[in-house]
């Protein structure tokens, strides 16, 4: 996702932030123009927020694969809902750790392995007629993750029983197998890498430049925004960025009523990142809300926190069915959408402005 923003972030280092430092450090506080504790909002982040939400994936994941395992072992009807229903549960979980593409998940490209939707149907058949494969090479990308497993457990058949009698052929059974167990293997290489050392690491870097936590961690949520959650979700799918609408392209696209609900968490996890909320519990941290408000930008909190309530009343009156929602009422799509382009603004403009962080992204979308 950053291979773009590594230039622009290489241009943005070399003419503004270093021209005047004699310091050879990244996170150098050279751009700091307050005294707001960035190490507890990072603290809170690293914590309450990030790290319980990775342990909570790579659980919910393990019990996909067991519930897998049983499937393969097994292959029924009671087993094939048991597997459809830990596979919701753990996508569900992972609309709350997509937006923190930051460390082991940037350096491993995580998200392109884990949510590249609308999946490859033809990648996906041939790589298991073929029964040859390496499903970490990016060619695949599309054709692993959570929408290849929505289409071998909802699309590889008119039925269900035709479904299950898929999974007599080992070759179906070995591709479905190894993609959720390549799910869990890098969730869990990621959470590892943050509780034995890029935890200390992200909280230490408490400096105002392009290169330290705060201002990348920044930086993704707004591109994640944007992009994985406006965009992806919904902008595309409603053809906001192409000539007609393209129905075919929403999440969730082969178990067909679950495109709602993950955009709901979506934006919830949005919510309470914004907040500094924990992952489990009700309690509050630092966060970018608290930022704001030190800033004496309450006007902006209130602002956005009243444009995530208009959106998720946008979202809310969707049909859980995206593709049915396209094709048959769009107008409520760019509506939901135009709701979400409001929070963008506020973010990338607003609160990026105040926070002093410069974007690091390139942005082709002209909004």
């Amino acid at each position: 996702m950053r291979t773009l923003r590594n230039v622009f972030l290489a241009l943005l280092t070399a003419t503004f932030l270093y021209a005047c430092s004699s310091s050879s450090s990244d996170d150098s506080p050279s751009g700091v123009t307050d005294a707001f504790d960035r190490g507890a909002l990072l603290e809170n982040l690293a914590d309450n927020i990030i790290i319980p939400a990775f342990q909570d994936l790579n659980t919910k994941l393990k019990t996909l694969k067991t519930d897998k395992d049983h499937f393969i072992a097994t292959p029924d009807q009671t087993n094939l809902e048991a597997l459809r229903g830990s596979w919701l549960t753990a996508y569900k979980a992972w609309q709350s750790v997509e937006m923190y593409n930051i460390g082991k998940a940037e350096a491993l490209l995580y998200g392109f392995q884990m949510n590249v939707y609308p999946t490859s149907v033809q990648e996906v058949e041939d790589n298991i007629a073929n029964g040859s494969y390496n499903l970490s090479h990016p060619e695949n990308n599309d054709a692993v993750g959570f929408p290849a497993v929505d289409y071998l457990l909802y699309g590889v058949a008119a039925d269900d029983a035709t479904i299950v009698s898929k999974y007599t052929d080992a070759k179906y059974q070995a591709y479905l197998s190894e993609v959720i167990d390549q799910m869990q293997a890098l969730t869990e290489t990621v959470l590892n890498d943050w509780t034995s050392s890029y935890r200390d690491t992200f909280v230490s870097e408490t400096g105002n430049t392009a290169t330290s936590a705060l201002n990348k961690m920044t930086n993704d949520y707004v591109f994640y925004f944007e992009k994985g959650l406006r965009a992806n979700k919904i902008g595309i799918p409603a053809g906001n960025f192409s000539s007609t609408p393209l129905p075919d392209t929403v999440e969730g696209l082969y178990s067909k009523i679950y495109s709602q609900d993950l955009a709901l968490e979506a934006l919830s996890a949005s919510f309470d990142m914004f907040n500094g909320k924990a992952y489990a519990t009700s309690t509050t941290g630092e966060s970018f809300k608290t930022y704001l408000e030190y800033l004496d930008r309450n006007d902006l909190v209130s602002k956005i926190t009243t444009q995530f309530s208009d959106a998720e009343t946008q979202l809310s009156g969707l049909n859980a069915n995206f593709y049915e929602q396209v094709n048959t009422d769009n107008t409520k799509m760019t509506q939901a959408y135009d709701a979400l382009q409001l929070l963008v603004v506020s973010f990338k403009v607003d609160m990026l402005q105040a926070f002093d962080i410069s974007v690091d992204y390139v942005d082709a979308d002209g909004d």
